[in-house]
């Protein structure tokens, strides 16, 4: 169902790849809008170990929601910082693609647990964490891709 990487050489471990997920930032999600065009934008994410999810938070409407609930497919791509061997110029980045299927979640208690886990990404100021999801949690839809399947790569930019 999932294509094989061509390029076995540059693939990732497992475990590699779910580390890039838990300590990088942010990442595109792609998903299938409007007229079939795809449709990309850069998301915060949060990886969970418990459950091997990817939640993602924001607004309740727009292009991105609409796109989900006609479409549950979606693609979620990371890529690390990189870094350039010594006496080269070339950046070598880690990237990881994740296919899945894309859940809501309704439960205010998951809604709020994970919205405090994705932004101590950022910040451990927990009185800024509890007043934002105190403030906006009412507001926030969450939703999470469940991984079919997970790979990534290193590669050379020369």
């Amino acid at each position: 169902m999932f294509r094989e990487m061509l390029r076995k050489k540059q693939q990732l471990s497992p475990q590699e790849c779910i580390r890039i997920l838990k300590e990088e930032k942010r990442g595109v999600l792609s998903v299938l809008g409007d007229d079939g065009y795809p449709y990309g934008m850069p998301m915060n994410h949060y990886y969970s170990e418990k459950d091997g999810k990817i939640y993602f938070h924001g607004g309740k409407h727009g292009h991105k929601i609409d796109a989900l609930k006609a479409h549950d497919k979606a693609s979620f791509c990371v890529y690390d910082k990189g870094f350039v061997r010594s006496g080269e110029w070339a950046l070598n980045i880690s990237s990881v693609i994740v296919f899945g299927r894309v859940e809501f979640i309704d439960d205010e208690e998951t809604l709020c647990r994970i919205s405090a886990e994705l932004s101590r990404k950022f910040t451990s100021d927990e009185a800024y964490i509890r007043h934002e999801i105190e403030h906006s949690g009412a507001a926030t839809l969450l939703f999470a891709i469940n991984p079919e399947h997970i790979t990534g790569k290193l590669v050379n930019e020369s």
